[in-house]
C-alpha cells in the first residue's frame, strides 16, 4: 500500500473559475472542435435567451483572426450596477459560475435556455481574454477579463449610447484547444436554425478572418414551415407540411410534420431554442400523440377491425420528419446534464401529447383522403415489419441457416467465437487487402469481410435495392440484425464494425459509401457506438537500426530530421502491406488507432449526406470547396 498521507490537508478548493479550467469537460463536453464551438453555443444562447423574451430584433456573429469570436445583441445590456456582494453585477455574471437572472420569476426571463447560469463564466474561464461591451441606461460600458477570468479589468463608462445590448468578444484559449479553429459553416447551420424558429429575429454571420470577408444574413418570417421545407428539401413529400401550435400548462409549442418517400424517420426537437438532439420527454409525448391519433382515427372509420392490433408507432412514423419547438417557462424547465441535449421536464409529456393529439385529430379528419393514403403507407409498413420479424426469428431458428450461409460462403472469414460483445468485423476493400488481413488478424475474434468493388449509393434507393445489391446484402446477412425499419440492435453480431481502406480517393468514396448505408438503414449501429474507421499509415521510414510508421505528413518529416539516413516505403494500399504489418500498424487493439463514427447533429448529419450523395453536383461542390483542404492532399 501506498504510504501518501490523506488528510484534511490533501483536500483542495479551486476557487473561482480554476475548477472549469481543471475539468472543461465537465462545462462543455471537451476540448476539442465540439467543446471549442460548444464555447460559441454558451454566448449566442444569452443572445437569443434575450430576443426569445421580446428584448432586441437582430443578433450579429463575426468571426475574426486569431481564433476571435464577437456576438452581439441588441437587448436590454447585463446589469452593470453594484451587486450585493460588493462587485459589479456584469463581473459577477461573467466570473462566477450559477450567477444569473435566469433562476427566478422575477429575473426577467420568462423562458430561457440557459437555465444553469454557467455560460459566460465558462466561456471566459476556457478564454484567453474577453471584453464584454454594454450599451444600457442610454450608456456605454466596457470591461476586460484576462487569463481564464483570473484577471478582472476596471469597469469603464465610456461614451452616451442610444442603443442598447451587450457584445461579447473572446479568444478561446489555445493552451487548453490546442491548434484547432472555429468553423463557418458549423456556425452558419446552427445560426440558420435559430432564424427558422425565431421568427422575427434577423441573424448576421460575418467571417472576417480573410481578406475575402464573407457574410449572410438568415430570417424566415414563416419560421418553422420554411424549416420543415428546407430539411426535407431533397426529399420525395408526400402531401403539405402539417403545421400545429398550441400551449398547455404555461408551456408553448410549435410543430411541422411532414410525410416523406423514405422510410426512415427523422425527428428534430429544441426547447427554448437550444436542440435536444438526445430527445427527452417532449419528444416522448409528441411519438404518442401522433400515434394515437392515427389509431383512433383507422377505429372510427373502421379501417382498424375489433379483432386487429392497434398501429405501432414506428410504421406510424415511418418516413415522418418532425421537427418539435417548445418554449418552457424557466420554473418546469429540466435538462439532463449542463450541455442540455435532453430534456427531463415530466410537464413537457403531458403538454405535447394534448395539443399534438387533440390538433392532428382534427387536421386528420379536415383531410380525410389524405390520411387515407397515409393509412395506407403504416399498413405497408407494417406488413414488411412483422414479415422482417418472422425471417429474424426463422433465422434464429435456424430456419434460413442455409440460405444465410450460402450468401456468406467464401466471402466472410468467420470469427471463432460467437461472442457478440467482443467479436469485431472488418469490412476491407479489395482481395488483395483482404488476403492480408485474414492471414494478420486474432482469428478468434476478429473477422473479415472483403468487398468486390464500391457498394450501391443507397441516398436514392430502397430497401428492396439494397437487398438486391449483392454487397449489401452481404453485409446485412454479415451483421445479422437486419436493414431499414426491421433493423434490430440487440442482433448485431460485432461490437465493432470497422471500415478498412485504402489511403486515397477511391477508399475514401467506399468509405463514405458505407457510412451513408449505415446511416441510412442501420443508425442504431452507429448511434450505439459500433461503426468504426480503421486508420492504416500511409508510410514506413525505415533504416537498419529502426523503423517508423508514419501516419501523415508531419509525422514523417519529424522523423525525417531525427534519422541521418532512410528509406521511405509508401503504403498506396493496404494490399502492399504484409500480414504482420498490418496487424500491427492497424488491426492489433493494443497498437491501432481506430475513429468511432458518431452522429452529434441528426439534422446536420442527414444534410450534409443530402449534399454529398444526392443529385445536385453544384451543391455538392460548394461543400467540398468550403470544407476539404486541398493543401494537405497529395
Amino acid at each position: 500500500m501506498s504510504n501518501q498521507s490523506y488528510d484534511a490537508s490533501s483536500i483542495q478548493i479551486l476557487e473561482g473559475l480554476q475548477a472549469v479550467r481543471k475539468r472543461p469537460g465537465m462545462y462543455i463536453g471537451s476540448t476539442d472542435t465540439r467543446g471549442l464551438h460548444h464555447l460559441v453555443w454558451e454566448i449566442l444562447d444569452n443572445a437569443i435567451d434575450e430576443a426569445l423574451n421580446g428584448f432586441g430584433k437582430q443578433i450579429i456573429l463575426t468571426m475574426l483572426p486569431d481564433n476571435v469570436i464577437s456576438i452581439e445583441d441588441f437587448g436590454r445590456g447585463v446589469p452593470v450596477e453594484k451587486h450585493s456582494n460588493g462587485k459589479s453585477a456584469i463581473e459577477v455574471i461573467y466570473t462566477t459560475l450559477h450567477a444569473g437572472g435566469k433562476f427566478s420569476e422575477t429575473g426577467g426571463y420568462k423562458t430561457a435556455g440557459g437555465l444553469h447560469g454557467v455560460g459566460g463564466s465558462v466561456v471566459n474561464a476556457l478564454s484567453e481574454w474577453m471584453e464584454v461591451t454594454v450599451s444600457r441606461n442610454q450608456t456605454t460600458y466596457k470591461i476586460l477579463f484576462e487569463e481564464g477570468g483570473s484577471k478582472v479589468g476596471k469597469l469603464i463608462q465610456g461614451d452616451k449610447s442610444q442603443k442598447s445590448g451587450t457584445k461579447v468578444t473572446f479568444k478561446a484559449d489555445p493552451s487548453i484547444f490546442g491548434s484547432i479553429t472555429f468553423s463557418y459553416s458549423t456556425i452558419a447551420e446552427r445560426i440558420q436554425e435559430s432564424a427558422f424558429l425565431l421568427e422575427d429575429i434577423e441573424f448576421v454571420v460575418k467571417d472576417q478572418r480573410t481578406q475575402e470577408h464573407k457574410e449572410e444574413v438568415f430570417h424566415y418570417q414563416d419560421g418553422i414551415t420554411s424549416f420543415i421545407q428546407y430539411v426535407t428539401s431533397d426529399q420525395e413529400v408526400v402531401g403539405a407540411p402539417i403545421i400545429l401550435r398550441g400551449a398547455s400548462n404555461k408551456i408553448e409549442m410549435r410543430v411541422a410534420l411532414q410525410y416523406t418517400g423514405d422510410y426512415q424517420e427523422n425527428t428534430f426537437s429544441y426547447v427554448n431554442l437550444v436542440r435536444t438532439k438526445d430527445g427527452g420527454t417532449h419528444e416522448v409525448g409528441l411519438k404518442t400523440a401522433i400515434t394515437k391519433a392515427f389509431n383512433e382515427f383507422a377505429r372510427k372509420y373502421n379501417v382498424l377491425k375489433e379483432k386487429d392490433k392497434n398501429f405501432d408507432g414506428i410504421d406510424v412514423r415511418e418516413g415522418l420528419t418532425t421537427i418539435i419547438a417548445l418554449s418552457i417557462p424557466e420554473s418546469l424547465l429540466q435538462f439532463e446534464g449542463q450541455t442540455k441535449s435532453k430534456l427531463g421536464s415530466p410537464a413537457a409529456r403531458s403538454a405535447v401529447e394534448s395539443v399534438v393529439n387533440t390538433q392532428l385529430s382534427f387536421f386528420l379528419e379536415e383531410n380525410h383522403d389524405f390520411t387515407l393514403d397515409i393509412i395506407k403507407k403504416i399498413q405497408k409498413a407494417s406488413q414488411v415489419r412483422e414479415a422482417a420479424r418472422k425471417a429474424r426469428e426463422d433465422a434464429r431458428k435456424g430456419k434460413k441457416g442455409k440460405q444465410r450461409d450460402k450468401i456468406l460462403s467464401g466471402k466472410l472469414a468467420k470469427a471463432q467465437t460467437k461472442n457478440a460483445n467482443k467479436n469485431e468485423l472488418f469490412i476491407v476493400e479489395g482481395d488483395s487487402a483482404g488476403g492480408s488481413a485474414k492471414q494478420g488478424r486474432d482469428s478468434s475474434f476478429q473477422a473479415i469481410l472483403p468487398l468486390r468493388g464500391k457498394v450501391l449509393n443507397v441516398e436514392r434507393a430502397k430497401l428492396d435495392d439494397v437487398y438486391r445489391n449483392e454487397e449489401l446484402n452481404t453485409l446485412i446477412h454479415c451483421i445479422g440484425a437486419g436493414a431499414g425499419p426491421e433493423f434490430s440492435i440487440e442482433d448485431t453480431q460485432y461490437k465493432k464494425v470497422i471500415i478498412m481502406t485504402d489511403a486515397d480517393t477511391d477508399g475514401a468514396h467506399i468509405q463514405v459509401l458505407l457510412l451513408t448505408f449505415f446511416y441510412r438503414f442501420m443508425r442504431p449501429l452507429i448511434e450505439a457506438g459500433h461503426v468504426y474507421m480503421a486508420q492504416p499509415p500511409l508510410y514506413r521510414i525505415y533504416n537498419k537500426k529502426e523503423s517508423h510508421y508514419c501516419y501523415n505528413e508531419q509525422q514523417l518529416q519529424d522523423h525525417r530530421e531525427l534519422m541521418k539516413s532512410y528509406e521511405i516505403q509508401r503504403y498506396k494500399g493496404l494490399g502492399e502491406m504484409n500480414p504482420s504489418q498490418l496487424w500491427e500498424t492497424t488491426m492489433d487493439p493494443n497498437l491501432r488507432t481506430l475513429l468511432l463514427v458518431s452522429i452529434d447533429d441528426a439534422y446536420k448529419a442527414s444534410n450534409i449526406i443530402h449534399t454529398l450523395m444526392g443529385n445536385q453536383p453544384h451543391l455538392r461542390r460548394s461543400w467540398i470547396e468550403e470544407n476539404v483542404d486541398f493543401d494537405g492532399m497529395e
